[in-house]
Formats: structure tokens, sequence, C-alpha cells
């Protein structure tokens, strides 16, 4: 599914599914319990498209809810899983895109990593409270990932950076360096919002 947006694995994703070739799709995926891929858009549009070139590579999204409307069209909310890399892509098997993948493995490796959680935390935290402040986002600490891979990610989808960047974080295989960017990233966004007025916050949503 190309879309203009990029999907970390954690991350919630509402869709609004309306083309039918998308219907056929979701449909499949429902009947046999299995996610999709979504993948950022490199060249082409999201709508009507079959000639669009995704990036090679995205995350999986499963789908968790389904609310189906009378004239076929379908709002639904995913969740992202795993990272994958397209190997090949097949436009003549189905109305939508197929194709075979490779799921791609994360290195964990972290130096000082119960502190750099505890650090992306923090600012994370912080980000979000001072977004609360400004009646555009609710959250719950207690809610927030105990694992640092998950964090990271979960902070990666918040950010509001460049697709091409985020796109960057996705791709990246390497723990240490996405830790790493988040935690300059972050300190330089909260620093910011503390000295902004609540009533100049744009609007925000956690979806």
């Amino acid at each position: 599914f190309p879309l203009n947006v990029v999907v970390f694995p954690g991350m919630p994703m509402p869709l609004h599914i309306f083309e039918e070739r998308y219907k056929e799709m979701i449909n499949e995926c429902l009947s046999e319990e299995q996610p999709f891929g979504i993948i950022l858009i490199e060249q082409g549009s999201a709508e009507g498209d079959k000639n669009v070139v995704p990036r090679r590579i995205g995350c999986t999204v499963e789908i968790s809810q389904v609310e189906r409307l009378d004239d076929g069209r379908m709002y639904i909310m995913t969740f992202g899983q795993n990272r994958f890399k397209l190997q090949k892509v097949d436009r003549k098997k189905r109305p939508y895109l197929t194709g075979s993948v490779e799921y791609l493995e994360l290195n964990k490796e972290l130096e000082g990593g119960d502190d750099k959680y505890d650090r992306l935390k923090k600012l994370l935290t912080q980000y979000l409270e001072h977004l609360q402040k400004a009646g555009e986002v609710q959250f719950d600490v207690l809610q927030l990932p105990t694992e640092i891979d998950a964090l990271a990610y979960i902070a990666a989808s918040l950010l509001n950076i460049e697709n091409d960047k985020k796109q960057s974080l996705l791709e990246s295989n390497n723990l240490q360096k996405i830790v790493d960017y988040l935690l300059v990233v972050f300190q330089k966004e909260v620093s910011l919002l503390k000295m902004k007025p609540a009533e100049d916050m744009g609007a925000f949503s956690m979806n």
C-alpha cells in the first residue's frame, strides 16, 4: 500500500479505504488474517496511480479494527509490526501491488542502554506534556513502551520532520544511531517548546 507516510513498528495508522483495489486487498487480509505492507511513495500518487513507485523499505501493519460503511468504504485502524525490504514488485498478479519481501533485523546493541532509555523517555514525556497543554494530544506515560527499540520507533513517528528523514530512520538497522539522533532532536524540540507560548502550538495528534 504505497502512501505519503512513513510507518514505524508500533505506530497506529488509521486508514480510509475507498478504492476498489484496496477494498479487495483489505478484505483478503481480513479473511486470511494477514498483515499488509505500507511503503513511502518515491514517485507518483497514492490515489488512482497504478504506476506508483514505492521505496524499497516499508513496514507491515496489522488490522485491529474495521468500520464498514453502506457504500462499501471502510475505516480501519492498523498498527505497525515489522520492517521489510521489497525484493521484487508484481504489478499483474492483483489489482494492487504485490511483491516478495525480506524482513529486516535491527542491531539492538546499545551503549548505555538503560541510561539512554531513561533519557529518551524523559524527553518524549516532556515533549508530549507540552503538546497536551495545548489540548491537542492526550497520553498516558504508563503506556509508553518498556523496550528501547519500541520507544525509539514511537518517538520517531511523533517527530515533525520530513518523510525522507523518517524514511532514513526506518531504513537504519542500527539502534545506536537511531537513539543518538532522537536524543539530539528531542532535546532541541523540548527546548523550543519551553520557549513557545501554548497558543502558538499547532495541531497535533498521536494518530
